[in-house]
């Protein structure tokens, strides 16, 4: 706050929209973050997450009563000015004055019209039992027919008639066929045997390729986890993934420092992270925390700490580094490193910095390695 500015009076609101604007007057003339106030609320006792606040100045209606009477406090506004702010949000509450309640509907209101049946799907194909022969085309070779029972030596095939000759009658004498048939029939025989013994093989050798895919697929990170082809930077839900590791950036559910760690991706959902282009081939990295509401990562104090933590704030911290370069490393690229852009230390690259396998190493800045080791990321779509 400026020394002799006056703190906005909740007094001259006169509908929601003007209180809730009082509100944010309030917390700009605070001069306070989002984390600051919610260190400020824990000091008096209150309880005041900084995704609570900021859900609060994007409403429409007035705030309940304890969570105004919080805010106030750790704005640092003058004790005696509370019952100003109590008795306001009470008089605007009586009246119901809520902006998004005041548009009328779209439309004339009334029953849903009944949806209209759905269409009988249409059949794929001809609806019946598949006769023998169906399924190849004419003039294609068609596969041995597996439904059709091997025909041992010596039997007729069917609607031969009883003209046929069994083998053992036609033998001539000194042991060769007086008829030719049987031997092609057990030529033929052998041949189908041969066929479904080859088709089998190949049905195998199917199973045992799938079955090499889908370990694979679960070792390169599907089912569950993110794939390791490496995604370029691109506006949009991201999850940041650690070039070589199975890991993804990340913050420990229940602190405040705000400090980015590398951690199992199915686990990596706090905070959100999302990709903004900034201009001039910059990014910001926006995060948004279930407790905490949105942000921005960055590196503080403009980055002039060798060893500066890299972390989730409130964005628009103008002592912060919050803007970065994505540069492609490698030919063919292998990753992209995040540079902070305009750090007060030159030649530095967000890292994972101490033991870069382990879970719950953090991220810092420090100087862009030759190697890129612990400096590659993928920001893969979520």
């Amino acid at each position: 706050m400026t020394p002799g500015d006056r703190a906005p009076d909740p007094r001259e609101a006169r509908t929601a929209a003007e209180f809730l604007a009082c509100l944010q007057a309030l917390k700009d003339w605070s001069g306070l973050t989002y984390r600051e106030l919610a260190n400020r609320a824990e000091a008096h006792g209150d309880v005041l997450p900084r995704s609570t606040v900021a859900n609060m100045l994007a409403r429409t209606t007035v705030p309940r009563e304890e969570l105004l009477a919080s805010y106030v406090r750790a704005c640092g506004a003058d004790p005696g000015r509370l019952e100003d702010w109590l008795t306001t949000r009470k008089r605007l509450a009586a009246r119901g004055d809520d902006p998004a309640g005041q548009a009328g509907p779209a439309g004339p209101v009334g029953p849903a019209a009944p949806a209209a049946p759905a269409a009988p799907a249409a059949p794929v194909g001809p609806v019946g039992p598949v006769g023998p022969g169906r399924g190849a085309p004419s003039g294609e070779a068609a596969g041995p027919d597996l439904r059709t029972p091997e025909v041992p030596p010596g039997v007729p095939p069917e609607g031969a008639g009883t003209s046929a000759v069994r083998p053992e009658e036609a033998r001539a004498p000194g042991g060769a066929s007086a008829d030719p048939e049987p031997a092609g029939r057990a030529r033929a025989a052998a041949r189908a045997r041969m066929r479904r013994g080859v088709v089998a093989g190949v049905a195998l050798a199917g199973l045992g390729f799938a079955g090499v895919s889908f370990v694979a697929a679960l070792r390169d990170g599907h089912g569950g986890h993110p794939p390791r082809v490496l995604t370029a930077p691109a506006a949009g839900d991201v999850r940041i993934r650690v070039v070589g590791q199975d890991l993804c950036l990340g913050e420990r559910r229940g602190t405040r420092s705000g400090q980015i760690h590398q951690l199992p991706c199915p686990d990596a959902g706090v905070p959100l992270y999302s990709l903004e282009a900034a201009g001039s081939g910059r990014w910001r990295i926006a995060s948004d925390h279930p407790d905490y509401g949105p942000g921005c990562s960055g590196i503080p104090s403009g980055g002039r700490i060798p060893g500066a933590a890299y972390e989730d704030s409130e964005c628009g911290d103008p002592t912060r580094v919050e803007t970065f370069a994505l540069e492609p490393y490698g030919t063919p690229v292998e990753g992209y490193r995040i540079v902070p852009a305009g750090s007060a230390t030159p030649g530095s690259c967000v890292t994972v910095v101490g033991d870069r396998t382990a879970v719950w190493a953090r991220l810092a800045q420090a100087p862009c390695a030759p190697d890129a080791a612990g400096q590659l990321f993928s920001f893969d779509r979520r």
